[in-house]
């Protein structure tokens, strides 16, 4: 059993049917991660590169992550249908047919890096590495854009292991 990357008390991913056969691909080799790279024209985060050599995408158990300002989603988080796998075989990873370059090019997100997150509208909002900052070979913060607010980019982590490590469970949300 998969357990939480950062504290390793608890199970990180949701290995539901679903989840398998959807999002899941093969732990990728170093060449398929630079090639992966070179078509994206970004150097991934290195804990990203080692969290999908462990288990190459899906839906994590925790798939909140907290705000401290409203989005179209909630007035205090953001949530994440999965993490996008190293690749091109499922829909959603990163080079899938559903994947980074998908979002960019047919729903009008921002070129400002990659797009990681997928989110549960259906692609009203997405969860992006935002190498603005730092260049294309940087550390990128993690962002989430928000296309029904006029594409608002809301900085929600420093850099991909801090978003991982940030992410709770849905029912901290609840009432």
């Amino acid at each position: 059993m998969e357990t939480h990357p950062i504290s390793n008390s608890q199970p990180f991913w949701d290995d539901n049917d679903y989840a398998l056969d959807a999002s899941v691909e093969p732990a990728p080799s170093d060449e398929l991660i630079q090639a992966i790279e070179a078509k994206l024209g970004y150097k991934l985060p290195a804990f990203y590169i080692q969290l999908m050599k462990s288990h190459n995408g899906g839906i994590p158990r925790n798939t909140c992550f907290p705000t401290s300002e409203p989005t179209s989603w909630a007035d205090d988080h953001v949530a994440i249908s999965g993490i996008a796998a190293i690749g091109h075989r499922k829909p959603y990873s990163l080079c899938g047919e559903l994947g980074s370059q998908f979002m960019l090019d047919e729903w009008g997100y921002p070129a400002i890096g990659v797009c990681i997150c997928d989110c549960p509208s259906a692609g009203h909002e997405i969860i992006m590495l935002d190498y603005s900052t730092c260049g294309p070979t940087g550390e990128p913060a993690v962002v989430h854009v928000d296309q029904e607010r006029d594409y608002k980019i809301t900085l929600l982590a420093p850099d991909f292991e801090s978003f991982v490590n940030g992410l709770v469970n849905e029912g901290v949300f609840s009432n």
